[in-house]
């Protein structure tokens, strides 16, 4: 064979080895750092643009896509120890040119950490209400709000659609208030008569724990390498101490009855989503909305754990578009 053709062999091989020894030697030392290239790649390749806004010292983190126009612009709001990009599998399904935000909801990846009192459900209210009246949201003809708060005893979206009455069209709430305890929720009382807040199943940190949390989550079982459960707690691990600050903030005193309190006032269309197999949250609260909130639309999603969004995002993408579409047209109607 000649040499020169030899040599363009070895070249293209050692070129395409680069980029595989890369991905391999990322995926057995460095997974955390994978799970991030992972996310910013499908940023990208969706067209969702990450940006920060400031408000007296305090800072959003947020991607979006689409500029305000006719159509809604929906507010993406994720769950306790998410993060923004926890949308993307929904997002991939949304029409290009709808307005979407999604954003890290207080204390969360790239928003801005304070004291304890902004974890609150109160606080978080407060904190999104700047985001949406001073911010990026300003100029928005209408909003949606789709809410996914994976451990919530009472959920932000309630009040945040009380106290946003005259700005909101409607919202979409995932995962909410429960009339039959499910065995995670009895398992935080005994945390909690223990005083024991090193044992929340969704605080894990170890893989084995990590592992444990998405059975718990979720009803499809994966099988996942041992290198991406060990990624996913090293991305999680330094915000652990947090993430039980916010946890016991989210479930105290002040919060956990808001949904009591302010689930009378809403007046706005609201869309339920459940998956019906969820061990997080009994799917029985599902009903309780329907009866408290005339008008309110429930779906209930067969084989589905409590990550909607991750485990059916087709599906929960269409079931937003034909709301939407819906209040659309009813708005129309009685104009």
């Amino acid at each position: 064979m000649d040499l020169d053709v030899v040599n363009m062999f070895i070249i293209a091989g050692g070129t395409l080895a680069i980029p595989i020894l890369a991905f391999v030697a990322s995926f057995l030392l460095w997974p955390a750092a994978l799970i991030k290239v992972y996310h910013w790649y499908w940023r990208r390749r969706l067209g969702m643009q990450v940006d920060y806004a400031e408000y007296e010292g305090y800072r959003f983190c947020y991607s979006h896509r689409g500029t305000p126009g006719t159509r809604p612009s929906v507010l993406l709001l994720h769950g306790f120890s998410a993060h923004k990009d926890m949308w993307l599998g929904v997002v991939k399904f949304l029409p290009k040119n709808m307005h979407l935000v999604c954003v890290d909801m207080p204390g969360h990846e790239g928003t801005t950490r304070s004291s304890a009192v902004d974890y609150s459900i109160e606080g978080q209210v407060k904190r999104i209400h700047q985001l949406s009246i001073f911010s990026i949201l300003s100029a928005c003809f209408s909003l949606c709000v789709c809410v996914y708060i994976c451990v919530c005893i009472i959920y932000i979206c309630y009040v945040y659609c009380v106290r946003l009455t005259g700005d909101l069209s409607f919202a979409l709430i995932y995962c909410l208030q429960y009339p039959t305890e499910s065995k995670f929720v009895q398992r935080l009382r005994e945390l909690e008569k223990a005083q024991d807040s090193d044992g929340i199943p969704l605080i894990p940190s170890t893989p084995e724990e990590m592992e444990e949390m998405l059975k718990l989550c979720s009803y499809v079982r994966f099988k996942i390498p041992k290198q991406i459960l060990q990624g996913l707690v090293d991305v999680r691990l330094p915000n652990n101490d947090f993430y039980r600050e916010c946890f016991m903030e989210l479930v105290g005193e002040k919060s956990r009855h808001s949904l009591h309190e302010n689930m009378h006032l809403i007046s706005t269309p609201l869309q339920v989503i459940w998956g019906k197999n969820d061990q997080v949250l009994d799917v029985s609260g599902a009903s309780v909305l329907a009866r408290a909130i005339p008008g309110s639309q429930v779906h209930l999603l067969d084989n589905c754990g409590h990550s909607v969004v991750m485990e059916r995002p087709r599906k929960s993408a269409q079931l937003i578009m034909d709301f939407i579409i819906s209040q659309q047209n009813s708005n129309k109607k009685l104009s």
